[in-house]
C-alpha cells in the first residue's frame, strides 16, 4: 500500500512540475490568444483563432476538426461561426474528458489604459479583452492537458479541448450547434470542464435562467406641434416602465433562490432593460441636420430577465404579460406585441457528480483549501451541454476573477492560470490515470 501511495504522490509531483515548467508557455499562448480580436458582435477572426488552436493542438498528438455553423444566428459568408474540436485518445479504454472554452469576447468599451489586444504582462498580470473571460481559462486548459500527456503518456480514454464561437451571445453558433450533432453525448463524452472566470478556489456548478424579449408599444404618427392629433407610442412605454419600477422590480427583489448564486445580489430574481428605441431612427454618421418634428408611432425596448430554478419559464414570462394587459385595460390607446428572442432554463449540477468531486479533490491537493461550491449570475455554455447533450456531469472551473469579466484593463494572473492548469491536470489524472481502474 506505501509503495502505491508514493508511487500516486511521484505522477502528481511529476504532473505539478511539468505545468511550472510550462509557465513561459502558458504565458505566451495567453497573449497570442488575447491578440486575436475575436470580438463578438459581430464575430470578427473566429477562423483566425480556430486555425491557430488547430496547428497548436495538432503538434501535441490531437486529431483535428474545424466546424462551421452555418444557417445559425449570425452566421454569414462575412462573419463565419467557426469552432474547433480536438481529440487525444489514450492508450487503454476509458471515459473522455472535454475542456471546453469559447473564443469570442466582447466589444472594448471605454477606460483602458492597456491596449485591449496587445496582451501585455505586468506585474504577474496579463491585460486584454478576454484575459479573463475567457482566453486565460483556455490557455490554462490546453497547458493542462498537454503536461498530463507528457507525464502520463498511458492514459486511459481520450481528452478533447474544444474553441467554440458565440457564447457571448447566447451560444448557438457554438457549443448549441455542436449539442445537436452529438458533440456533448453521454456516449461520447463523460466529464465536462468549462473554464469561466469564477475564480480558482471556486467549483461552479451552474447559472440562473435567463429570458430575453422585446416589448413595443404602438401610437399614431403626427405632427409635433400638434401632438394632441397623435398618440405618443414613447408615453405608453413610459407607462411600461413606471409599472416595472412601482410593481415588476419590488416584485422580484422579493423573489429568493437556495442556489449558491454569486455575488449575493443575484440570489434574487432581475431583470434589465438592455435597450431602448422609440420615435425616428437615429441619423446616420455624418447627417448634420436637425429632427422632424413627429409623433412617435413606434418604442421599443429590449428585457434581460434572469430568473431562479425555483420559477418557470411560463410563470415569467406570464408577470410582464399581465403587467401589459392590466395596462392595456386601464390606459386609453394602449397596445402593444411582445416578441420573444430566447429563453435558457436554469441549470445546477449535483455535488456528488464525478467531475465535481474529482476537481474538489484536485483543489485540495494543489491549493490546501475545501473549495466554494457557486452558482453563476449569468448563463454559460453548461446550459447547451445539460438541456441538448443531456449531459450532467458539467460544470465551469477556471482562472479569473469573476467581477473583471467585460470590464476595461481586464486581466488574468499569470498565478492564477498556473494553479487552476495543475488542478485541471491533476483532475485529469484523476479521471484518465493509468492506474484507475478500467
Amino acid at each position: 500500500m506505501t509503495t502505491l501511495v508514493s508511487a500516486a504522490q511521484d505522477v502528481k509531483s511529476r504532473l505539478v512540475a511539468e505545468v511550472d515548467a510550462r509557465r513561459d508557455d502558458l504565458i505566451a499562448l495567453t497573449q497570442d490568444l488575447i491578440r486575436i480580436p475575436t470580438v463578438n458582435p459581430p464575430g470578427d477572426c473566429y477562423l483566425e483563432i480556430c486555425e491557430y488552436l488547430a496547428r497548436r493542438l495538432k503538434k501535441s498528438g490531437y486529431a483535428i476538426e474545424l466546424v462551421r455553423a452555418e444557417g445559425k444566428p449570425g452566421d454569414s459568408d462575412r462573419h463565419p461561426r467557426w469552432n474547433v474540436v480536438a481529440r487525444r485518445e489514450g492508450t487503454h479504454a476509458g471515459d473522455t474528458v472535454h475542456f471546453n472554452s469559447h473564443h469570442d469576447v466582447v466589444e472594448v468599451g471605454r477606460g483602458w489604459t492597456f491596449d485591449p489586444f496587445g496582451g501585455e504582462l505586468q506585474d504577474g498580470r496579463i491585460y486584454g479583452r478576454g484575459a479573463c473571460d475567457m482566453k486565460g481559462g483556455l490557455a490554462a486548459s490546453i497547458i493542462a492537458a498537454e503536461a498530463f500527456a507528457a507525464a502520463v503518456p498511458d492514459y486511459r480514454g481520450a481528452i478533447e479541448i474544444s474553441g467554440t464561437a458565440d457564447e457571448e451571445t447566447g451560444g448557438f453558433g457554438g457549443v448549441a450547434y455542436l449539442a445537436e450533432r452529438g458533440y456533448f453525448s453521454p456516449t461520447r463524452v463523460q466529464h465536462v470542464i468549462i473554464p469561466e472566470p469564477l475564480n480558482k478556489d471556486r467549483i461552479c456548478l451552474g447559472h440562473r435562467g435567463v429570458w430575453w424579449a422585446e416589448i413595443e408599444t404602438f401610437g399614431r404618427i403626427a405632427h409635433g406641434s400638434m401632438p394632441f392629433l397623435g398618440d405618443s407610442a414613447i408615453r405608453h412605454m413610459a407607462a411600461v416602465l413606471r409599472e416595472f419600477e412601482d410593481v415588476l422590480y419590488p416584485a422580484l427583489g422579493s423573489k429568493r433562490t437556495a442556489m449558491p448564486v454569486v455575488p449575493p445580489g443575484a440570489r434574487q430574481s432581475t431583470m434589465n432593460i438592455n435597450s431602448i428605441h422609440g420615435g425616428q431612427a437615429e441619423p446616420t454618421d455624418g447627417f448634420t441636420g436637425f429632427p422632424a418634428p413627429v409623433v412617435a408611432h413606434s418604442a421599443r425596448i429590449v428585457i434581460d430577465r434572469r430568473y431562479l430554478i425555483e420559477e418557470s419559464p411560463a410563470a415569467v414570462r406570464q408577470e410582464v404579460i399581465d403587467l401589459l394587459e392590466r395596462l392595456k385595460a386601464e390606459r386609453q390607446g394602449f397596445s402593444y406585441e411582445i416578441r420573444d428572442l430566447w429563453t435558457i432554463s436554469p441549470t445546477m449540477t449535483d455535488r456528488d457528480a464525478p467531475v465535481v468531486r474529482s476537481v474538489a479533490k484536485s483543489i485540495g491537493e494543489v491549493m490546501g483549501v475545501v473549495p466554494e461550491y457557486v452558482v453563476s449570475p449569468g448563463t454559460y455554455d453548461q446550459k447547451h451541454i445539460d438541456r441538448i447533450g443531456r449531459l450532467k456531469n458539467c460544470i465551469a472551473y477556471g482562472p479569473g476573477v469573476l467581477d473583471l469579466a467585460h470590464q476595461p484593463d481586464e486581466w488574468v494572473s499569470v498565478d492564477d492560470m498556473l494553479d487552476s492548469a495543475k488542478v485541471m491536470a491533476l483532475t485529469l489524472n484523476d479521471l484518465l490515470g493509468a492506474d484507475r481502474a478500467a
